[in-house]
Order: C-alpha cells, then structure tokens, then sequence
C-alpha cells in the first residue's frame, strides 16, 4: 500500500507535462525503496517495496495507486477425483490407487506384453507343447503379476523422487510430492506390494524364483538412473523387459539346457528393451521442459534435435532381434508376417505420425501404440502358436493311429 499528504496548491498549478515528469523521477525512487519529495510539504511513503505506481493527475488531487507485478499462472489444487475407478474407492484409499497409478493402467500393459510374448514363444518348445489351458491359465498369472508389480515400482520411483516431483507439472500433485502419503506409510505399502508379487511368484515353477527375483535389483535402480546418465530409458528397459524371458521358466523349459531357448529368450528380451526405450523416449517428451528445470535427465534431452532419427534406429533393432528371436525358436511365416512385418508398419507409422512438441499427442501414443504394436507382435506369435500346435496334435494322433 501507498501513503500519500494532498498535495499543496502549488504543485496543483504544474502542468500535465511537469507532473508526467515528476511522476516518472518518483517513480524511480519508489522502485528502490526510497523515499521521495514530489514537491515542499508533500511525500509519499513506499510500504510495498519494488511495486510499480503509476500517477494520474487530476484538477482536485493527485492520485497514487499501486499495481502488483506480473506472476506465473497460479497451479490448480488437488481436487479428488469424481470419475474413473478412484471415485468409486473410500476416500482414504485413493492417495494408495493413485500411487501405484490403479487409473493409468497401461504401464501394467507394458509390463505384461512382453511376458506375453514369451509364453506364445517358449509355448511350442515346451515337452510336451503347452497346451492353450496353459498357455492361458500362464498368461493370466503373468498379468495379475505385471499388475502388482507396476503399482510397486510406481511406488518405489515416487519414493526416490519425492524432492523432484512437485517441480514437474505432470507429477506435482503425485501422493508424496502433494503430502497425501508419508514416505514411511509408502515405503510400508511398497513392502506389502512386494510380498503379494512374491506370492504370485510362488504359483510357477521354483526355478522361476532364479530368474525373477534378480529384477528387483533393476526396479530399484531405474529412479537413480535418471540423476546420473541421460539413458535411464535403458534401465528401464532392462527392467520392463524382464518378462520376456519368464515366459519360459513358466512353461517348464529349461534355458540353461536348451540353447535354442536360451538363444531364443535372449533375442526376445533385446528387442523389447529396444521397444522400451522407443515408447519411453516419446513418453519423456511430454516433460521434457519441466525436466531441464528439475535437472532430471533423459534420452529425449540428449537427442531432441535427431529424436525420429533414434526411434527409427531403435524400431529396427527392435522388429530385426524379433526376428532372430522366431527364428531360433523355429517359428513359422505367420510369425515373421504377423509380428515382424505388423511391428515395422505400426512402429513407422507411429514415428512419421507422432507430434514430439505436442504433450497430448505424444500420450496418445504412448497409450495407444501399446496396444498397435503389442496387438500386433501378439497376434502374429499367436497364430504361429495355434498352427504348431494344431500340428501336433495331428502328428500325435497318426502315430498313436
């Protein structure tokens, strides 16, 4: 606020110009926290420091007002969700939902497609083939495995970036970064997430154990990889990935005797590292601003200029380690047709269509190339699968005929 004495019948008598001018020498003074004279027996007094005040002259008195300086757009607060699943959970649940991103589920999606691809894989190698129970009754194990597991990586992620978070606009209002969730309340969730994955685990075969314990050394580190190199996309691939190779524990094939598995499961998981770091460099192009504030680093600030060259270099590794992933397993034409030939058309359309200066577009994406590619790869080793299988089963009959 501006205190102001009416001014004296001798600064009345100036002219527009002459108070134009003093207003501005006044002004000045204001802007550094002084005190000035407009004229003998008139002050102002500045109780707002660095305010900018604008003078109009009039024939009764001279006015002083103040306006404040111009500011960023204040954030919106948190306001509970009142569609979607979260509106129907107890109000006190949902902090817990939108930590492990229950309303966001195609990171769940990412998960299991490649635990996916690995049971439709390692399905015909198996002694005898798996059967399409199986096949199914696995599948569905992997899924709700792939569900647990994602909330609890989500968690463990919050956790290590509860300091950055309420600097990003996308993440700002997350469970920690808002206060909704004490670290210790969500370190506790996390445990009791990793508990049930654990259970889920002990429904396949105890070799399983070997092999899917070793990746929670990956889900852990993925959050700190993002501090220290500009690829945390190929961390996250490792991790994301991890199902590609589970698929043939689950079925009882043995990697460690079987080289063809082995070399297969290995060819499998590479390309689908390759398809994370492509999807996840589209996806860090929505916060690629906010992260140069945060000091957050990522693929997509160390290859902004060149990002569609480096999708369509990871897009080909991907579709051709797919291929030598088929062709150690001995898989068919529908499999080289559907999967490979599918991934190449979707994946360049998806690169040639995308707009990376576009948040909306950029998730659109992201959510749906998931189900464009991932359909695709899926319908192609399924359909290999089914023919195999199919057969089979006619050789077996014959022999037994």
């Amino acid at each position: 606020m501006l205190a102001s004495r009416w001014p004296t019948a001798r600064a009345l008598q100036k002219t527009p110009l002459q108070c134009l001018h003093q207003a501005s020498y006044t002004s000045r003074y204001i802007q550094t926290g002084s005190r000035a004279r407009l004229s003998k027996g008139t002050h102002l007094t500045l109780l707002a420091p660095r305010h900018v005040v604008p003078f109009h002259g009039s024939t009764r008195h001279l006015a002083a007002t103040v306006e404040s300086p111009s500011s960023h757009e204040t954030p919106q607060p948190y306001s509970p969700p009142t569609s979607g699943i979260l509106a129907r959970l107890p109000s006190s649940w949902v902090p817990y939902a939108e930590l492990i991103r229950l309303d966001k589920p195609t990171g769940t999606y990412y998960l299991f497609f490649p635990c996916l691809f690995s049971t439709l894989l390692a399905a015909p190698l198996a002694t005898p083939m798996a059967s399409p129970l199986s096949v199914i009754g696995t599948t569905a194990l992997f899924f709700s495995g792939a569900l647990i597991m994602r909330g609890a990586g989500c968690s463990i992620n919050d956790l290590w970036d509860r300091n950055l978070d309420p600097h990003v606009t996308r993440t700002r209002l997350r469970p920690i970064a808002r206060g909704a969730i004490t670290p210790f309340k969500a370190l506790t969730y996390t445990g009791f997430q990793l508990l049930a994955g654990l259970g889920i685990l002990l429904q396949f075969p105890t070799s399983c154990l070997f092999y899917g314990i070793p990746s929670l050394i990956l889900v852990a580190c993925y959050p700190l990889a993002k501090r220290v190199t500009y690829y945390p996309q190929a961390v996250l691939g490792l991790t994301f990935s991890w199902g590609a190779i589970m698929g043939f524990p689950a079925l009882g094939v043995d990697l460690l005797s079987n080289s063809a598995a082995l070399t297969a499961a290995g060819f499998l998981y590479a390309s689908n590292v390759a398809w994370t770091v492509l999807y996840d460099m589209i996806y860090a192009h929505m916060d690629i601003k906010d992260d140069v504030k945060a000091g957050i680093k990522s693929i997509a600030l160390k290859h902004d200029a060149e990002t569609k060259q480096v999708l369509t270099g990871l897009a080909t590794v991907q579709i051709g380690l797919l291929g030598a992933a088929g062709w150690a397993a001995g898989a068919g034409p529908l499999f080289f047709a559907g999967s490979c030939g599918g991934a190449a058309l979707t994946l360049g359309y998806m690169i040639k269509k995308v707009n990376l200066k576009s948040v909306k577009d950029c998730w659109w994406w992201f959510v749906n190339g998931c189900w464009i590619t991932g359909g695709v790869i899926t319908l192609g080793l399924g359909a290999d699968y089914v023919v195999r299988y199919t057969k089979g089963e006619q050789t077996a009959t014959g022999t037994e005929a």
